[in-house]
């Protein structure tokens, strides 16, 4: 490229761009950890207070305190009054950085960023030897994977997801086998279990851990109508249920299609499939507007797709997007293959399937 090709004006910007973004990295780390020390939800609703003030009201060491309000205050997202020496969380920041917000609080979101920095060192070995990176190595982003459900599950769950399959909360309320695959911790199941005491429920897991971890939430509820059970996803047989759902696991799979293909022999026929899923397309090109399109590819780089390629699997991706699970589902023997959305909710598609009548 010749002198006169080259645009420094353009340099420039994209130079500009690239400190915009390490700052914002570098704060995404602050954010998490005012997060996991409570430090936002303690400023919430306070009157301008100085660094020990706040350090106390939070029952933190006041050095750490003051040196993270300087990365927040420098990042625009505490306010500062240097004359008074004092530091306030404005309200319309409160909004989305407290637990109080509920699942549009985007600190919990920050978390992400020092966790898959564990094992980002891992995943470029991986670039030059293949392979991946395996559960084991990700226990931390599985239990964060287990809150962030748990909160979306506990705020829409039973009022808003279930209903968009037809029919299916009536039929709940008066007895119907459900099977939850994946179910990780069993939260969502065990929320379906006590809303609907006259179903009963199934939930599929390869992670000992998680089992447990479902068990022991049944046991605290008090539930009888609940199960657990450990099952390889892609060797399952187990038929006979008139209700199928799968919260955000079908692409981290390492035989997706083996999976889907259970799941449809798991149905009776004309029984519904509820895939909840990544919302994006299959083409990059389909992707350049996404809102979380650069944070998606990442987590698929660092987690889904590794976590598959580790046991020698498909690396299907979290971003496998609708017409390849459209294209799966179809060869797995669904038909109707419909998808809904949920207003204010970005993240992900509703696939509603049926298994051939």
């Amino acid at each position: 490229m010749s002198a006169s090709e080259f645009q420094r004006e353009k340099a420039d910007e994209f130079a500009n761009r690239m400190v915009a973004m390490f700052n914002d990295g570098m704060l995404a780390l602050m954010v998490s950890v005012g997060h996991r020390t409570g430090l936002f939800d303690a400023m919430s609703g306070m009157q301008p207070a100085t660094s020990q003030e706040i350090a106390s009201r939070a029952g933190l060491h006041e050095r750490y305190v003051r040196e993270w309000l300087g990365s927040m205050v420098t990042g625009k997202v505490v306010a500062f009054d240097d004359a008074r020496g004092t530091y306030q969380l404005p309200a319309e920041h409160a909004a989305c950085l407290t637990r109080a917000a509920g699942i549009d609080n985007m600190a919990f979101f920050s978390q992400y960023v020092p966790v898959f920095g564990e094992v980002e060192e891992k995943v470029a070995t991986c670039f030059k030897e293949g392979g991946g990176v395996g559960y084991e190595a990700q226990r931390r982003f599985q239990r964060l994977m287990a809150e962030e459900s748990a909160m979306v599950h506990d705020a829409k769950l039973i009022s808003v997801i279930l209903p968009l399959v037809p029919g299916i909360v009536d039929r709940l309320r008066a007895g119907i086998d459900v099977l939850d695959i994946g179910c990780g911790c069993g939260h969502a199941l065990n929320l379906m279990a006590a809303e609907f005491p006259k179903s009963r429920f199934t939930g599929f897991d390869i992670s000992e851990e998680g089992i447990r971890t479902g068990r022991a939430e049944t046991q605290r509820l008090g539930l009888g109508n609940v199960k657990f059970e450990i099952k390889d996803l892609a060797a399952f047989d187990s038929p006979g249920f008139d209700f199928v759902t799968a919260f955000d696991c079908i692409h981290d799979q390492a035989a997706p299609d083996k999976v889907l293909a259970n799941v449809r022999r798991a149905l009776k026929p004309g029984a519904p499939f509820l895939c909840v899923d990544i919302a994006a397309h299959t083409h990059l090109a389909g992707n350049l507007d996404h809102p979380l399109g650069p944070a998606l590819y990442a987590t698929s780089t660092l987690h889904c797709m590794t976590v598959s390629l580790a046991v020698g699997g498909a690396g299907l991706g979290t971003m496998w997007g609708e017409e390849k699970a459209r294209e799966m589902m179809g060869e797995a023997g669904f038909a109707d293959i419909q998808v809904a959305r949920v207003e204010g909710d970005i993240m992900n598609n509703y696939y509603i399937a049926r298994a051939p009548a």
